[in-house]
C-alpha cells in the first residue's frame, strides 16, 4: 500500500533507528505541561469564584 495518499504528498516514515529516545528530555516536557495545566485550572477557579462576587455585589 505504497501508493496512498500519504506516501505521495511526499510524507516518508521515518526510520525509527536513527532516532533517539530522550527520556530525560520527555520527562522534563511532562512536567512543564503539567505546571501549566495545573496553573490555569488554579486561575480559572479563581476567575469564576470573581464572577460570582461580582454578580452578587452588582445587585
Amino acid at each position: 500500500m505504497e501508493n496512498n495518499l500519504f506516501y505521495s504528498r511526499g510524507n516518508k516514515p521515518q526510520n525509527k533507528k536513527n532516532s533517539k529516545f530522550d527520556f530525560k528530555k520527555k520527562k522534563e516536557n511532562t512536567l512543564a505541561s503539567l505546571y501549566e495545566v495545573e496553573n490555569f485550572l488554579f486561575n480559572y477557579k479563581n476567575f469564576i469564584r470573581y464572577v460570582k462576587l461580582y454578580k452578587l455585589f452588582k445587585n
